[in-house]
């Protein structure tokens, strides 16, 4: 009994992708393959009489920052303005903190796309996080077509500064969301928010204000 689920999951998988995800005809038959095949590899090598372990520390936190990612993200766009159906489906993954299949997602949706901005910028970040906080080739690509294809936007300078704190370098983060800050409209909606995770990065480095005058005048 206990393949009952595990098989209708996969038929219901395949029914989704299908009419959800506008899987194209050419490509069902492939599809329905690695189903297959991951089935036969679970049949050899899973156990799923066995209870459910509970995730780890690490696996949480990976959703966390999957869920914050995709937060701060959309502080970027107009309520209104939805996401690609990708991205969407990516978003659900990084929620989890499985990055590597949320890029799988976005690449396919810039493939399908490739001005799809938002996509492009999605996939930066789950390619960083994927990458445990390293600012690869790959991601920092996709962040440069999210600025190709959304000039004037601020998100592609925000998540690389980001990209930066990560990979534990928040001197370079500083910079570019100060220089983002500089050159930001006064009636910006996302002015006050980048402004106050600024002085909060500034604070943890040990920075004040009144530091700075002082070297400045000196």
């Amino acid at each position: 009994m206990t393949w009952v689920p595990i098989l209708a999951l996969a038929a219901l998988t395949f029914v989704g992708a299908i009419f959800l995800l506008k899987l194209p005809r050419t490509v069902w038959m492939l599809f329905a393959a690695g189903l297959l095949f991951g089935l036969a590899g679970y049949a050899l090598q899973g156990s799923p009489g066995l209870p459910s372990a509970p995730a780890s520390g690490a696996v949480e936190q990976s959703a966390e920052t999957g869920e914050l990612l995709v937060q701060a993200r959309r502080e970027f766009y107009p309520e209104g303005q939805l996401p690609s159906r990708f991205v969407v489906t990516a978003d659900a993954f990084a929620r989890r903190g499985q990055f590597e299949q949320a890029a799988n997602f976005l690449r396919n949706a810039v493939l399908e796309n490739p001005n799809d901005g938002e996509a492009w910028l999605a996939l930066g970040n789950a390619l960083v996080e994927h990458a445990e906080g390293e600012l690869t080739a790959a991601a920092l690509y996709a962040f440069t077509q999210a600025e190709r294809v959304q000039p004037g936007s601020p998100a592609p300078t925000y998540f690389v500064g980001l990209a930066f704190l990560r990979a534990r370098q928040p001197e370079r983060t500083r910079a570019l969301w100060s220089e983002l800050l500089a050159r930001a409209p006064e009636d910006a909606p996302w002015r006050p928010v980048l402004a106050a995770r600024l002085v909060r990065l500034e604070e943890l480095m040990g920075i004040s204000q009144e530091a700075e005058a002082e070297g400045s005048g000196q």
